[in-house]
């Protein structure tokens, strides 16, 4: 069964444009890891400050291998240091195991 890291991430309101703008400045590299299933970055519309980073991986050790890699580290470098810092230090990796999961039927 597939893995789900969501990593919860603290940003104020006035640091959300910046914040963004470097995930849209991430490397890319995730998606061509063996293992990677699924990213999505989900942005707060009301009642709370934090972002969600959601992977989906095809194990714990696909995302080990990725965390532990080169590539994790030059992802995580956002859009270097002209963006950097937009987050708090408030932040929760949350991990799960898909048990049950569906998409939408269609013809």
């Amino acid at each position: 069964m597939s893995v789900v890291k969501i990593n919860a991430i603290s940003v104020p309101p006035h640091m959300h444009e910046r914040f963004e703008e470097r995930f849209r400045g991430r490397a890319g590299a995730v998606e061509k890891t063996a293992g990677f299933e699924w990213f999505e970055l989900l942005r707060p519309l009301e009642g709370t400050d934090q972002y969600l980073v959601y992977t989906r991986w095809s194990s714990e050790e696909a995302y080990r291998a990725w965390e532990d890699g080169q590539d994790f580290a030059r992802a995580h470098e956002g859009g270097g240091d002209e963006l950097a810092p937009a987050a708090s230090d408030s932040h929760h990796l949350w991990s799960y195991e898909v048990i049950e999961s569906s998409a939408p039927d269609r013809p």
